[in-house]
């Protein structure tokens, strides 16, 4: 039987387990990438570990989300960065450099490459052939060090493209329609593989957009062939010594696929507050545009700055209408300056930003209250814009354009077609904002800058075999990150200083969660419902509740993650064997778990319910995450298992 593309890859990478169902699988990582708003934390997990120098071919230290410096932490915490990134053998791309996803595509990811990012849209990396997986940091710090990266074998899902995309449709709409299909949850333990004749007619940047927005998917990756347009992509960035064919076996076998006819797309919106909350931006006509936003890790490309530039030639946008245009980095913002496309952006009456993550995660550019919002973007959880009131729509580049032009939402199909992009064969290559990192014999004498606003992690306690605790926070279906640590200008400057996040854990859900916590000294529950921690990889949403006493998340499902990042801290995660036991649970009841110890291998542990009833649980954790449970979290795992 042959290979998926995923399989080649785990098969070449496997150095734990076994490739079947239900297994875990030890991954060997190529490369690892890491954004300041998580990097601070997974290097301070690296210095912990002891480990002088990063053992992967490539490390790479992105400055790209806290770049608001409105106070001396993000600057504090970018020269600690810059400082152990120096010293560890991690490259830093500085401030302005552009988006961690974007810049590692052009510049370094690689097909048959594997690929982890302290990120969960590090899968944009598999537009270009790799197995790129977002995780939690802890596990991009073990990476470094060498350790393996556990996944569950994942299934195989394949994506036919046939036909070839209409004027003014674009990638956007092809993931989009991937999502009215499969929802948010339609790619759990999976990696998605987009095979057949469609795919031929998708640049590199194009394939990228649709792998990025598969993490709102929840899959474990995305991927797609690595063939001539891969090979002239990395020519065309001065690497085609990177490139190596990526195909899956004639006789490969998918646990399930799909097709779609890109001929038959039209332009799709996501509307609030969800990304799969997917409808023809024809029925949206009549709604009135307050601002549009255009770039974010997914749509932020030369050719969609370029695409957006003609569009806007000779044009003004509508005066009601703010309109923000986000390069994905300084590439990108050199090329459109050297051919004009900036020239005509700024005359439209645009508001030009810096090559950085900006109002994708809140960090800037909040709508008016109330506002409706347009962006290239992959999320649109309510809140993330920072306005909790604001209604986000998820969009194309040619839809925003358009719908700033005439002040509502827009089906571009009613303009004037411009012309279409074609790929440069040479892009403007210039690495200088990219520092390499020191040898080993000057790292010796390199000091490490910490300011004041970094921390210590906070640490697992071991567990008992039985707790009795107050469920202290009830909550429903599809709790993101944002819901529990939650993110935006006002407290992403604090990611190093896990005390002070601690006051903002499910402020948007629950204002007063923080302050019962806090005054339950033995700890406490949380109890929730389907894909529990969907959205980004941050770990610190389970550093987080680490810090204010949790011992156990109690839920109908979670996001993968997630999961892994609970495990990691060392929190119990848990799932309702009968779904419809949750309905047993209040929030203000205590509970008692038992069989604790003996349930992190046989899988089950009873719940006590405040009535005395037996709920069973189950504790899906490999051997190894069981282990993880016991030593305190992965931290402590890694060091016992080096002394060991």
């Amino acid at each position: 039987m042959g290979q998926t593309m995923a399989q080649k890859i785990i098969a070449a990478h496997l150095v734990d387990g076994e490739m079947k169902p239900g297994a875990e699988v030890g991954l060997r990582i190529d490369q690892t990438l890491t954004q300041d708003a998580t990097g601070t934390m997974a290097y301070l997990e690296f210095e912990a570990m002891g480990i002088p120098r990063v053992k992967t071919e490539l490390s790479v230290a992105y400055i790209d989300h806290n770049t608001l410096q409105s106070g001396f932490m993000n600057a504090d915490d970018h020269a600690f960065i810059r400082s152990i990134a120096k010293k560890i053998g991690v490259r830093y791309a500085r401030p302005g450099c552009g988006i961690c996803h974007q810049v590692h595509l052009e510049r370094f990811a690689a097909p048959g490459k594997t690929l982890i990012g302290s990120d969960s849209h590090t899968p944009t990396a598999g537009g270009i052939g790799a197995l790129a997986i977002g995780s939690g940091g802890l596990d991009v710090a073990v990476a470094m060090g060498g350790g393996a990266y556990y996944i569950p074998y994942p299934k195989a899902l394949r994506i036919t493209l046939t036909g070839s995309l209409p004027a003014y449709v674009g990638a956007k709409d092809i993931i989009l329609e991937v999502l009215r299909r499969l929802t948010v949850k339609g790619g759990v333990g999976k990696i998605i593989e987009y095979a057949g004749p469609g795919v031929a007619t998708l640049t590199v940047p194009q394939r990228a957009t649709i792998t990025n927005m598969g993490a709102e998917l929840g899959a474990t990756s995305s991927i797609f062939p690595s063939d001539e347009n891969t090979r002239a992509f990395l020519k065309a960035q001065g690497r085609e010594a990177d490139f190596a064919p990526l195909a899956p076996d004639p006789d490969a076998v998918y646990d399930e696929e799909l097709t779609i006819d890109l001929a038959a797309l039209e332009p799709l919106a996501a509307c609030p507050h969800s990304p799969d909350a997917v409808v023809p931006v024809r029925e949206l006509a009549d709604v009135k545009v307050d601002q549009c936003c255009i770039g974010s890790c997914t749509n932020s490309s030369l050719a969609d700055m370029v695409t957006v530039a003609r569009m806007l030639r000779g044009k003004t946008v509508d005066p009601s209408v703010s309109l923000t245009i986000s390069p994905g980095s300084r590439q990108v913002l050199e090329m459109l300056s050297e051919n004009g496309a900036l020239t005509d952006i700024l005359a439209s009456g645009a508001r030009l930003l810096e090559c950085a993550c900006g109002p994708c995660i809140g960090m800037g550019q909040s709508p008016s209250s109330g506002g409706v919002s347009l962006r290239t973007f992959n999320r649109n959880f309510e809140g993330r814009s920072g306005t909790a009131d604001a209604k986000v729509y998820l969009v194309s580049p040619e839809v925003a354009a358009a719908s700033a032009l005439t002040g509502h939402i827009t089906d571009p199909r009613s303009l004037p077609a411009v012309e279409p992009f074609e790929m440069p064969a040479a892009f403007a290559v210039n690495d200088n904002n990219i520092d390499l990192p020191a040898t080993e014999a000057e790292s010796a004498g390199l000091k490490i800058t910490r300011g004041p606003n970094i921390k210590p992690l906070p640490q697992a306690q071991p567990l008992p075999d039985s707790l009795t605790l107050p469920v202290l926070l009830r909550v429903g279906d599809n709790i993101t990150t944002d819901h529990i640590m939650p993110a935006g200008a006002k407290i992403l400057p604090y990611r190093s200083n896990i005390p002070h996040l601690s006051q903002y854990c499910f402020e948007g859900v629950d204002p007063e969660f923080p302050a019962r916590a806090k005054a339950a000294p033995e700890g406490c529950f949380i109890v929730g419902g389907i894909n529990y921690g969907q959205g980004s990889s941050r770990e610190h949403a389970a550093l987080v509740p680490l810090y204010l006493g949790i011992r156990a998340v109690i839920v109908q499902s979670f996001a993968r993650i997630h999961k892994a990042n609970l495990v990691n801290a060392g929190l119990l995660p848990l799932e309702f064997e009968n779904p419809a036991d949750m309905d047993k649970l209040n929030q203000g009841d205590t509970i008692t778990l038992e069989g604790i110890l003996a349930g992190l291998d046989s899988g089950r542990v009873t719940l006590r319910t405040v009535g005395g009833e037996a709920v069973t649980l189950k504790c899906d954790l490999s051997s190894r995450q069981a282990d993880i449970i016991r030593a305190g979290g992965l931290l402590n795992y890694t060091r016992e298992k080096a002394e060991g």
